[in-house]
């Protein structure tokens, strides 16, 4: 790999604008840099640093960790689909949506699997049950997010498949959960907790989308107020128009594109629709 191909990486990473190449980037660095410090401290579990203790002690010295957990994976082929997860559903989520979007679903699903993480683990002593011990780590609760908003937003967007062909995606979301539920129902119960309020998230925040209620702009900074006081009024007879919540094309317009997307594929939108869908996109 020449110093351009590495020069090339580091840009797409840091500086495209594309949150998906920015999360997937920082996840390979911490990858390859845990990786080297695991052979340079062989005895020490770096990892449980990291991520979210079930013990609720070790938690105060640890508040770091509702962040720096979802950045953070443990076995590689875990990791590598993860990372494949994410790039294949936060591209059909960019297509569609914006880039604060993006970083509020995957930042707000980590947050969200991380406190039902804790609660569960308070509550299951209470119940009987015990804890698993360990700690939540990895990118998985992010990524069933990003999954799940996606399929919510375009459940008829169907991706070709080697072997099955054409499948959509709600299809394919829906099975990629259970498969999360089946492989950690007997290991740790509020990983599996953590993991379905992520989902659920990611369901929610499209559908308040779809409503008229795009939770990203909580943070938007709110313009200054500057009263002016106009000497010479002009009374106003034009009709106003409904904008959309996702950009200056009407609520309307966009409505009926996502339900064409939604029956028919986005392949058969037509030029002006894939033109009016992307200005909605990025305004």
């Amino acid at each position: 790999m020449n110093n351009n191909t590495l020069k090339d990486l580091f840009n797409k990473v840091f500086y495209s604008g594309n949150p998906m190449f920015l999360y997937i980037g920082i996840n390979v660095i911490l990858f390859v840099l845990t990786a080297i410090g695991s052979l340079a401290f062989k005895n020490v579990d770096l990892l449980a640093y990291v991520g979210i203790p079930s013990s609720i002690t070790l938690l105060p010295n640890r508040f770091y960790s509702i962040v720096t957990y979802m950045f953070f994976n443990v076995e590689f082929l875990n990791f590598l689909f993860n990372m494949l997860w994410l790039f294949w559903f936060g591209s059909i989520f960019m297509n569609f949506l914006k880039t604060k979007q993006f970083h509020f679903v995957y930042l707000g699903g980590g947050l969200i699997a991380a406190l039902f993480y804790i609660v569960t683990n308070a509550i299951l002593p209470t119940l009987g049950l015990a804890t698993s011990g360990g700690y939540l780590i990895g990118s998985a609760s992010v990524v069933l997010a990003i999954v799940v908003a996606s399929a919510t937003l375009v459940p008829n967007y169907a991706i070709k498949m080697i072997i099955f062909g054409e499948i959509k995606i709600m299809y394919i979301a829906l099975v990629f959960v259970a498969l999360d539920v089946i492989a950690l129902i007997k290991i740790d119960l509020a990983s599996v907790v953590a993991h379905l309020a992520a989902a659920l998230f990611g369901f929610i925040f499209i559908k308040q989308l779809q409503s008229g209620n795009d939770w990203s702009k909580l943070f938007d900074k709110k313009p200054t107020l500057k009263v002016v006081k106009n000497t010479n009024p002009v009374k106003n007879t034009s009709n106003p128009i409904k904008k959309s919540p996702m950009g200056s094309v009407p609520q309307v317009e966009i409505d009926a594109i996502l339900d064409k997307i939604s029956s028919s594929g986005y392949d058969q939108l037509s030029a002006l629709e894939k033109e009016k869908l992307f200005k909605a996109s990025n305004n």
